[in-house]
């Protein structure tokens, strides 16, 4: 019985590892099925996704108006805060954490009015059976950018 509630355990603990074990791969962004994306849409974006047990990375490739730009995140996914750069090039504090099969991670970085904070909310999750990443990125009461990513 003990070597039951162990393996339950352990099976349980695992569940966020597996939850996100799809996460990882070669990513495009689908222009056409994205919304809010504003200039983005005129942008070839590919994103490779790697993962160990506790961290996620992103390396972006994007090519807007003939110029090619190189960007990394790396995502705690035990939780703890993380530096991270925005499009923007602001550094902002990130945190992670799963939500059933969802990345959720809050990024808070200086507001534009001195002494303020800005907090973005990014959500990651599978659709169409593995085949679809979505990245949902809302701040505050604003509509939400989506962002759909078909797999290479």
């Amino acid at each position: 019985m003990q070597r039951i509630r162990v393996s339950l355990g352990l099976a349980f603990l695992a569940m966020p590892l597996l939850a996100d074990s799809n996460f990882v791969g070669k990513w495009e962004l689908n222009t056409s099925r994205s919304k809010n994306i504003g200039m983005m849409a005129q942008m070839k974006l590919t994103a490779t996704v790697e993962q160990t047990a506790s961290e996620l990375i992103i390396r972006n490739v994007s090519v807007f108006d003939g110029r090619e730009q190189t960007s990394e995140l790396k995502f705690d996914l035990t939780g703890k805060p993380v530096p991270n750069k925005s499009p923007m090039e602001a550094t902002a504090e990130t945190v992670s954490k799963w939500e059933g099969e969802r990345l959720v991670t809050t990024w808070t970085s200086e507001g534009s009015v001195a002494g303020s904070k800005s907090v973005r909310t990014e959500t990651r999750y599978l659709s169409d059976g593995g085949r679809t990443l979505i990245m949902e990125s809302q701040r505050g009461q604003s509509p939400a950018m989506v962002m759909v990513y078909d797999r290479k």
